[in-house]
C-alpha cells in the first residue's frame, strides 16, 4: 500500500514546495514589525520633539520676562539682576512645573549681556554675557541627565538608549524702532507736501495715513510706513511724481510708547533724577527760578551751565519769551510755561520740557535751530517735549534734535535735519516743502527712549 501511494504523496509534496498562497502571511508579519518599529520611533522623536518644543517656548517667556522685569515698570528704574532672574525662575515654574518636568531652569540659566546683530558672526558668539548688563539676556531651559530630567525614550530603550538630553536656548535684546530713532512718528496723519528730500535711511511713519504732495525724493532705504497703504494719500501719478516712494512703503503699525512717559520724563527731570539727567548737568539739586519782570524774557545770561532750572512765569499770559539770536547751552529746564523762541534762537545740550498743553506751547520765528550743527558729532543736541502742540515758521533747523509732542507739530518750508531729527507726535505732523531729512545715525545718543523687546535667538 505505501508504494502504491508514493507517487500521489511526492506529487503532494512538490506542489507543496511550489505553492504561493499563503505568502502574505508572512510577509505580513514582517510588515507588521516593521510598523510597529516605526511607530515607536516616531513616538520618540514625536515626544522629544514635543518636549524640545515646551521648553523652548518657555525660554522664551523666560528671557522676554527677564529682560522686562530688568528694565523695570517706569523707564529709568531698572531692577536688580537677581530680581530679574527670580521673575524668570517663577515664570518658568508655572509654565514647567516641577513634578513634571524637573529643574528646567536655574539662575545660572539666565545670562544679562550684549547681543551683537553682525551676521558675519556665529549665532553662538553674538552674545556677550556681562555682569550689569541691561542690552540683553540669554536664557536656557534644560532636560538633560545631569539635573535627572531627560526625556524618556520608549522603543529605543530597547537598544539601550532609554533618555533624550534636550537643551534649549533664547536671547532677547533692547531695541528702539527705526522710525523713533530718527524720524516723523505720529499717531494722527503725518503730510509731507511737495519738493522734500528724506536721505539715509530716514523714516516718515504714521498710525492713521501718510499724505504726501508732490516732486519729492526717497532715497533707498527710506521708510514711508502706516497700518493700511491703500490709504496712502498721494495725487494722480504719485509714484512718478515723488522718486523711490514705492520702494520705500511698508504696512506697520507701531506702539509709540514714549507719548506716555512724558509725564515721567518731566517729573524726574524736575526732582534731578540720575537716570534721566544728560551727562552735562552738573548739579542735580533744581534751581527755582520765576521769570516776573521783563515780559517773562528768558536769556542766556539767566542760565549757569550745569543746572536744573525749574522755570515759573506770571506774566504774557504765561509764556517764556527767548530773543532771537540767543544761545542756550547746558541746561534742562522745566516748566509750566508756553515757550516763544525768537528768530534765530538756539538750543545746544538742552532738554526743555513744559507741562502746558497749549496747542502751540512751544513756537518760535524764523531759522530756530535746536541741537549743534557739529556733522553729527557726539553731544550738542536738544530734546524738546510738551504736553501740548509745536509750531514754527521757516527754516526750522534740527541737530541731534529730538521733538516730542502730545499734539500737533507743523512746520513751515526749508526744514534742515540732515544731522539727526526725530519728531514724535501724539497728533498730527505737517511739514510743508523744500526741507531737507536724513538719518544721521549718531550724535542722537542724548534721546529719551522707552526699551523696545524682541527675539534675537
Amino acid at each position: 500500500m505505501p508504494r502504491q501511494h508514493a507517487p500521489r504523496t511526492a506529487a503532494r509534496r512538490a506542489r507543496f514546495r511550489e505553492a504561493d498562497h499563503g505568502a502574505i502571511t508572512s510577509l505580513g508579519l514582517f510588515l507588521a514589525l516593521a510598523v510597529f518599529m516605526l511607530g515607536g520611533l516616531a513616538l520618540d522623536v514625536a515626544n522629544v520633539y514635543s518636549q524640545r518644543t515646551q521648553i523652548q517656548a518657555a525660554a522664551d517667556t523666560a528671557a522676554h520676562a527677564a529682560l522686562v522685569a530688568r528694565h523695570g515698570v517706569r523707564p529709568g528704574e531698572f531692577s536688580s539682576e537677581s530680581e530679574a532672574r527670580n521673575t524668570a525662575l517663577e515664570i518658568t515654574a508655572s509654565n514647567l512645573p516641577t513634578a513634571r518636568h524637573g529643574t528646567s531652569l536655574t539662575a545660572e540659566d539666565v545670562e544679562f549681556g550684549r547681543w551683537s546683530p553682525d551676521g558675519s558672526i556665529p549665532w553662538s558668539e553674538r552674545f556677550t554675557p556681562e555682569p550689569g548688563a541691561r542690552q540683553a539676556v540669554r536664557v536656557h531651559t534644560r532636560r538633560i541627565a545631569q539635573r535627572a530630567n531627560s526625556v524618556p525614550a520608549y522603543l529605543f530603550g530597547l537598544i539601550g538608549l532609554d533618555r533624550w538630553n534636550v537643551n534649549t536656548a533664547s536671547v532677547f535684546e533692547v531695541y528702539q524702532p527705526a522710525c523713533l530713532r530718527e524720524g516723523f512718528v505720529g499717531e494722527s496723519r503725518v503730510d509731507v507736501e511737495s519738493n522734500n528730500e528724506y536721505l539715509r535711511g530716514f523714516c516718515v511713519h504714521s498710525n492713521a495715513y501718510v499724505s504726501i504732495n508732490q516732486n519729492n525724493y526717497f532715497e533707498d532705504g527710506t521708510i514711508v510706513s502706516m497700518p493700511d497703504l491703500d490709504r496712502l494719500e498721494i495725487p494722480n501719478s504719485g509714484f512718478d511724481k515723488n522718486e523711490g516712494l514705492e520702494a520705500a512703503l511698508r504696512e506697520d503699525t507701531m506702539d509709540i510708547r514714549i507719548l506716555r512717559e512724558t509725564g515721567t520724563i518731566t517729573e524726574a527731570l524736575e526732582a534731578g533724577d540720575a537716570d534721566y539727567l544728560p551727562d552735562y548737568i552738573d548739579s542735580r539739586t533744581p534751581v527755582a527760578l520765576t521769570l516776573d519782570a521783563n515780559n517773562n524774557v528768558l536769556t542766556a545770561d539767566d542760565l549757569a551751565p550745569g543746572y536744573i532750572y525749574d522755570i515759573a512765569c506770571s506774566r504774557s499770559g504765561g509764556r517764556i519769551s527767548v530773543p532771537g539770536g540767543e544761545i542756550v547751552e547746558g541746561v534742562v529746564i522745566v516748566t509750566d510755561c508756553n515757550l516763544d523762541l525768537g528768530s534765530n534762537a538756539r538750543f545746544e545740550d538742552v532738554v526743555f520740557s513744559t507741562r502746558s498743553t497749549d496747542a502751540n506751547s512751544i513756537s518760535g520765528a524764523s531759522r530756530v535751530t535746536f541741537g549743534r550743527n557739529d556733522a553729527c558729532a557726539p553731544g550738542g543736541g536738544a530734546q524738546i517735549i510738551t504736553q501740548g502742540g509745536m509750531s514754527f515758521p521757516a527754516s526750522l533747523g534740527l541737530f541731534g534734535a529730538q521733538l516730542i509732542a502730545q499734539g500737533d507739530v507743523s512746520f513751515a518750508a526749508r526744514a534742515d535735519g540732515i544731522q539727526g531729527a526725530s519728531i514724535v507726535a501724539g497728533g498730527e505732523i505737517n511739514g510743508t516743502s523744500n526741507s531737507t531729512m536724513a538719518r544721521c545715525g549718531t550724535g542722537m545718543e542724548g534721546n529719551f527712549t522707552v526699551p523696545y523687546f524682541r527675539m534675537a535667538m
